[in-house]
């Protein structure tokens, strides 16, 4: 038995011990197993054996110290908790013996989590359900949660939508608040604020979008003039109607967006303002925020004018009408249509085509790649895929959008505060890459700097028919940065374009609402408080979420639609993404993406990462994107929600050399 000098001693090593240990603060990363790490501020990472991840969740902030680990490599205790993000998540319902759990499907929360009896909120066995964290785990490893809403079962129509929001802490119905400032606005809101707006009702103005579309936000215009066309774009004023700050303004910054999920979108602001009082329709008055702007014979872009107006559209055209007419169609829907909005028609078309051609040769067009449509059933599932096949009329559109946006950045870059679409180019982390790749395969262009602007436009025009070994404008494209928002003018490299900004959708995006407002602000006067730096990160991040959620919603729908797919049959596709540990196939005939994993391939492969391809270490079989390649479809995993594919035998050629 120790005496008391002992014990004292021991103590105060103990103490020592505590005082001189080392500890760093840093970000939990989770990963698909059951180990994560620890990224510390100073630009490290720790590993987290699974014992310790138990004590955490992703996305806290700790404190740990390092301790030798196994095969001398060190790993991490976690000592303190500073601070948690993850206080919400999604999971199914489990009931094990007499305990009762979640087991999370939220990423990076590889463990069950009790349930205490009087928060199970009468949830049955297999039910998904919303929780919040009720105990951290992070004293003895073993939290508990609290089930806020069942949001239901496999199988119920919906359930992928619903779940998808809830994984994404995301409410589907506006707050009361919302609804009230929506439900008091009618007809008679518009009648005050006519006054002092340009009454352009009797212009033949229409708008040209898809038969479904409710949400009407930009009309067209066109006149013929002695050195080309004036154009007048027409767009949907709903800041008229919504003041700043108000429930409905707040609710539509934190939703930064519409979401076009797959038979049911989530608005950015109440139908009564999207698709009722602000949209576009025909035959009736609306608010409207106007740029005038010439188009000169070459397309390129002269003086140009903002107006608040008062529009009154002629027609609500579809897509295909409008294509049909350009191609000289003739069918009833064409004929009936009156020779104003005919001539309109022709008049739009020649200007767009000739924005079109500068864009061309001055900038930068995206290519075109095949897009799909989902028929959703009576149960909210994928009925069938069909191709979006872009026309004449989609082009015609774009166009005259961009054309209208180039001049609100240019509008906006005279201004002290703005609100720009950057798009940086390659990836700092990538250009050294890309140079390489050059010299390695196009020797006449490995002088053409990627990280400028100028470089970068050069090289996506001149690698677009390039002849060589490896796709070199597709694996560029691969390795491209992510646009952004900024309140100074920078160029869009993606574009070809010196500044950018969007205000044509004020309906379905946060950021053209807000423009509106800088516009109006600097020409009219009108109060407006700027967004702050932080504001400015939140927006980004809330539109970040919103696509993510989008996609995520897709990959569920496409990895039940695929399990129709018929058995031993074989699909033909084409590369589009190429990892270390295999490569995604996008099919063919209805755009399914799906995972082949080398793991299914004979042989062993290396992953390079200057020309993106998995080489086969013995032998001469690559893979490479923009491959075409033959698959049979290889199962679901259902819990990443992603399609297996598996190559069929000797189906990719080896490309040439």
């Amino acid at each position: 038995m120790l005496n008391a000098d002992a014990l004292n001693q021991l103590r105060q090593l103990k103490t020592d011990i505590k005082d001189n240990k080392v500890v760093y603060s840093g970000t939990v990363k989770a990963t698909n197993g059951r180990f994560g790490f620890v990224a510390l501020d100073e630009g490290r990472d720790v590993f987290l054996p699974p014992e310790e991840m138990q004590k955490v969740l992703p996305g806290d902030r700790v404190t740990v110290s390092e301790v030798p680990g196994e095969k001398g490599r060190t790993q991490g205790l976690v000592e303190t908790l500073e601070t948690t993000s993850l206080t919400t998540f999604v999971g199914r319902y489990l009931v094990r013996g007499k305990g009762h759990f979640v087991a999370p499907e939220t990423p990076g929360i590889g463990r069950w989590i009790f349930i205490p009896p009087k928060e199970r909120q009468d949830a049955k066995p297999d039910d998904f359900i919303y929780c919040r964290i009720l105990r951290h785990p992070i004293k003895d490893g073993k939290g508990q949660a609290q089930i806020l809403r069942v949001i239901g079962k496999t199988g119920d129509p919906g359930i992928e939508r619903n779940f998808t929001l809830a994984s994404f802490d995301m409410d589907d119905e506006f707050p009361e608040a919302v609804r009230s400032q929506a439900d008091a606005l009618s007809e008679a809101s518009i009648t005050p604020l006519v006054e002092g707006r340009e009454d352009r009702t009797g212009q033949p103005y229409v708008t040209i979008d898809s038969p479904g579309t409710q949400d009407m936000d930009d009309a067209l215009l066109v006149e013929p003039n002695a050195t080309g066309w004036r154009l007048s774009v027409a767009i949907a004023d709903p800041t008229a109607l919504v003041p700043q700050d108000s429930p409905a303004d707040v609710e539509a910054r934190q939703r930064a967006t519409a979401i076009y999920f797959p038979g049911e979108p989530r608005p950015m602001l109440p139908d009564a303002i999207s698709t009722r009082l602000c949209s576009l329709m025909p035959e009736v008055d609306r608010l409207a925020l106007v740029c005038d702007l010439q188009v000169n014979n070459d397309g390129s872009l002269g003086e140009f004018s903002f107006h608040q107006a008062v529009i009154r559209s002629r027609g609500k055209l579809s897509y295909e009408l409008v294509n049909q007419l350009l191609d000289d169609q003739h069918n009833e829907e064409t004929d009936a249509l009156a020779p104003e909005i005919t001539n309109n028609l022709d008049q739009l078309h020649q200007a767009a085509t000739a924005l079109r051609k500068w864009r061309s040769d001055h900038a930068l067009l995206n290519t075109d790649r095949p897009e799909f449509r989902l028929r959703l059933d009576e149960n909210r599932r994928i009925r069938t895929i069909e191709p979006a096949v872009q026309n004449e009329a989609h082009r015609l559109v774009e166009e005259c959008m961009v054309a209208a946006n180039r001049c609100a950045a240019q509008f906006l870059s005279e201004l002290d505060h703005g609100l720009f679409i950057t798009h940086p180019g390659v990836r700092d982390d990538r250009t050294d890459n890309i140079r390489t790749l050059l010299e390695r395969y196009a020797p006449e262009l490995a002088s053409i700097d990627p990280s400028s602007p100028e470089g970068f436009r050069d090289l996506m025009v001149r690698t677009a028919d390039l002849d060589a070994e490896v796709p070199v404008k597709t694996i560029i494209a691969r390795q491209l940065a992510r646009a952004e928002m900024a309140f100074e003018p920078a160029p869009h490299q993606g574009m070809g374009l010196p500044a950018y900004t969007t205000f044509t959708s004020p309906l379905r995006r946060y950021v053209d609402f807000y423009v509106h407002r800088l516009i109006k602000a600097a020409l009219w006067q009108e109060q407006h408080q700027t967004m702050a730096r932080e504001g400015l990160e939140q927006l980004q991040s809330a539109q970040i979420q919103a696509r993510q959620a989008s996609n995520s919603l897709e990959n569920w729908l496409k990895s039940d639609y695929a399990r129709q797919l018929e058995e031993g049959a074989t699909f033909t596709g084409v590369i589009t993404r190429t990892l270390p540990a295999g490569f995604f196939v996008r099919l063919d005939d209805n755009g399914l993406e799906g995972f082949v994993s080398c793991k299914t391939l004979s042989g062993k492969y290396s992953f390079d990462p200057v020309t993106l391809r998995l080489e086969a270490t013995k032998g001469a079989r690559i893979f490479q994107l923009d491959q075409a390649v033959t698959v049979t479809f290889g199962g679901v995993d259902d819990e990443r929600r992603q399609i297996h594919f598996e190559l069929v035998a000797d189906s990719a050629e080896t490309p040439a050399e």
